[in-house]
């Protein structure tokens, strides 16, 4: 029986229920509020960030002679490494630079003036290319677009590419495209941590971005793309972006930028080019970060917003002449204990600073770290010529005065060499840098007057009581720096006019003030420049004399930590300091014995002098005084020697009955038996009769000794010296001999070897 088989018809469709419908329209009303609340943020966030922004521009700072000599830069921290380094540039654009601007379009973005900020043909190009060819994969970044992600540089995605799109176009939209190219133009990075086409102009080729070939601005416009891998200081970047600045010149040719001649011409230029010269740092890092903090501090000021450019005084040629010097010198001295050095150079009467060196190597173990121009070290004795003048300025000396030079009266204050050379005029006492009369002098004048005045001269800035560091401020007690010795000594010579020392041309500087008046500063400058006035604690053609005219003073600190010495010339004032990192004591490193004898190799230098050079030049003497020559105060009653002394004309017709030297009794008579004879008279100079003497027991014995020195004498032959009627030695009549001290009462006499004639005795008492 036959089956009958019943075919199913599909079931009509049923009207979706209400709860259906309503689930449906819910999702797509949800979707709808998303992308409409995405949109909004979006279109928030691009606006927000549609600001042109770009950091502080940074700057270049040249020599006198324009050599580079370092940059300033600001610290900033790389989105990907979360390293920080340093950045350059953003230089401000005065007007749009038409060449780099016309290459940069050629290669970043062709249809610029045809999209809002964001080019959807490009978009599909580059997305088309990237889906059907294999390797490098093509971008679409607009100008707009790279000005977005500069400005505010975040990790790569896909939603940090839609906000960089979306910023570009409110940037466009609010800005314009030309100020958005300009920006990107300051903001571009070109290599060397570089940003900015201005700055790199300057920085590569060192003319204004205005002036640059068509091959330059080609080369410069194809850094931004890879500035790591095209650096044009090394033939494989710069390689690289010739090859890219070639494809530049060639779309500028096709679009009618360029006509055949300047394309050759531009092509011909980047065969031949080679690779730019890396601007370095000089060797005195130091250097570099004291400009780094003048900048800072805004005390070295650009030329213009738009140029960077600092302009220094700095002479880099001198700069390394002084540290090949310095770093010579330093290795001589190093087998007494000395690790480190200091030396500044600057111009006199400007106070422009031409050198500034101001450890021997800043990567040196030895504290090379620390500039010394700017530590704070005992100065030794380099304050005297202020103390000096600070007593004339008050009226309280005179240049014929007699300042005592005996352990009498010193307050415990001995002289470096421990010798005591009897009554001085101040020409010696300075020049002889003799520390009992100095102390003595500041006494008289007073230590609140001489620590004001010391604080005026910038020398100091402590507010602590002048009677903390007592008499001794005047010996290396008052700590100081050298580049504030140099300034101090820069007010002598330029007659008792201070300035603040200048490190660029264009820096705002306080105005210039009088601290002496012209006829202090010239008298000390006098006295300080007097090789003759030295005598004889330091001998004649040593390194504090110079074939020209130079006043030099030298100091050295306590257990020989510190040496100094500071020279001026009629053109340069030079400052020298060495010693150690750890205020460790050196070996018998006087300021005379070693800072003297590099400022001395600097001084010659600068002056290009050659052996044998004699410059018959001198200081101006003050104005309205007079020269006399003096009797030395060392001399003897003969006056056989003489010293040139400026006074005022009322104290010169004092002076022509003046005899400057001591009243010494007994001792300034010869002996009967010299006139029967008809031998010279002898006559004992050094100790003074009824002279009474303090050992310092602390002191090494090398230092308890007294000189015994005849005055000048016409006779030319042995003399035999006796202590206690003793022989002691025997020395020829114009040398001095030294007798180690030995406490009691003591009777001291000179006679001739082969004559009888002998001195009158000279009694003193030890104690």
């Amino acid at each position: 029986m036959p089956t009958n088989i019943v075919t199913p018809h599909p079931a009509a469709p049923q009207p979706p229920s209400p709860k259906g419908r309503g689930f449906a329209r819910g999702i797509a009303l949800a979707l709808t509020v998303a992308i409409i609340a995405t949109a909004a943020w979006l279109s928030h966030e691009a606006l927000s960030r549609a600001e042109l922004i770009s950091p502080r521009a940074s700057s270049i700072v040249y020599d006198r002679n324009g050599a580079f000599l370092t940059q300033i830069g600001e610290k900033a921290r790389d989105p990907k490494s979360q390293t920080s380094r340093v950045d350059y540039g953003y230089w401000l654009l005065a007007s749009m630079p038409q060449r780099v601007a016309r290459a940069t379009l050629a290669l970043e973005d062709r249809r610029f003036y045809a999209h809002p900020g964001v080019d959807i043909r490009a978009l599909l190009r580059a997305a088309w290319r990237n889906l059907t060819t294999r390797g490098r994969r093509e971008g679409a970044s607009t100008i707009a677009m790279q000005v977005a992600r500069m400005q505010g540089e975040r990790p790569r995605s896909f939603a940090e590419k839609l906000m960089q799109a979306a910023t570009a176009l409110a940037i466009v939209a609010r800005h314009g495209q030309e100020a958005t190219l300009a920006h990107y133009l300051r903001l571009a990075p070109y290599g060397l941590n570089g940003h900015g086409v201005a700055h790199a102009a300057r920085f590569y080729f060192d003319k204004p971005v205005e002036d640059l070939s068509w091959a330059q601005a080609a080369l410069l416009a194809a850094i931004p793309q890879s500035p790591g891998r095209m650096n044009i200081s090394r033939e494989s970047g710069l390689t690289l972006a010739t090859a890219r600045a070639h494809h530049a010149i060639a779309r500028l040719e096709n679009d009618g930028a360029l006509d055949a001649a300047q394309a050759a011409l531009a092509r011909a230029e980047l065969d031949h080019m080679r690779p730019l010269d890396a601007k370095r740092r000089p060797e005195t890092l130091h250097l570099a970060l004291r400009y780094e903090t003048l900048a800072r501090d805004g005390l070295a000021r650009p030329i213009a917003e738009g140029d960077r450019r600092i302009n220094a005084t700095i002479d880099l040629a001198v700069e390394q002449d002084v540290l090949r010097l310095a770093r010579r010198y330093l290795s001589n001295f190093r087998r007494r204990g000395a690790r480190q050095v200091a030396v500044m150079v600057i111009e006199r009467g400007t106070n422009a600073v031409i050198a500034d060196v101001g450890s021997s190597d800043y990567n040196d173990p030895q504290a090379g770290a620390f500039d010394f121009t700017r530590v704070r070290r005992s100065p030794g004795s380099t304050l005297k010529p202020f103390i000096y003048a600070l007593a004339f300025e008050r009226g309280v000396l005179k240049t014929t005065d007699l300042l005592n030079d005996i352990p009498e009266g010193a307050s415990g204050v001995s002289n470096a060499d421990g010798l005591y050379l009897g009554p001085l005029t101040p020409r010696q006492a300075l020049a002889n840098s003799r520390n009992v009369p100095a102390t003595n002098l500041l006494r008289r004048v007073g230590l609140e007057a001489n620590f004001n005045f010391l604080r005026d001269l910038g020398l100091h800035d402590l507010e602590t009581p002048a009677e903390s560091f007592g008499i001794s401020m005047a010996i290396g007690a008052l700590p100081a720096r050298l580049e504030d010795v140099m300034r101090a000594y820069a007010a002598l010579a330029d007659d008792g006019i201070m300035r603040d020392l200048a490190f660029t041309r264009d820096e705002s500087r306080r105005p210039a003030r009088r601290v002496l008046s012209v006829d202090s500063a010239r008298l000390i400058a006098s006295m300080l420049s007097d090789p003759q006035a030295r005598l004889p604690s330091f001998p004649r053609y040593g390194p504090l004399e110079y074939p020209f005219a130079v006043a030099v003073k030298t100091g050295t600190s306590q257990a020989y930590r510190d040496a100094w010495t500071i020279a001026f010339s009629h053109k340069f004032i030079v400052g020298v300091w060495l010693g150690r990192g750890d205020a460790g004591a050196m070996r018998a490193m006087t300021g005379v014995s070693s800072a003297a004898r590099l400022a001395h190799a600097v001084l010659v230098k600068l002056h290009d002098a050659k052996p044998g050079d004699i410059a018959p030049e001198v200081f101006a003497p003050p104005p309205g005084r007079i020269a006399i020559d003096l009797c030395r105060a060392d001399g003897g009653a003969d006056c056989a020697q003489t010293l040139r002394e400026w006074v005022k004309p009322a104290e010169g017709k004092e002076a022509e009955a003046y005899d400057a030297s001591p009243v010494q009794g007994e001792s300034m008579a010869s002996a009967p038996d010299s006139q029967a004879t008809g031998a010279a008279p002898l006559v004992i100079a050094t100790p003074e009769h009824n002279t009474h003497i303090w050992r310092n027991p602390e002191q090494p014995e090398r230092f308890n000794r007294l000189a015994l020195k005849l005055a000048p004498t016409s006779a030319d032959a042995q003399i035999v010296w006796t202590i206690d009627g003793e022989p002691f030695a025997t020395a020829q009549a114009d040398e001095t001999v030294f007798w180690p001290m030995t406490p009691g009462r003591h009777r001291i006499q000179a006679r001739l070897a082969l004559a009888p004639v002998a001195s009158r005795a000279v009694k003193i008492v030890i104690e």
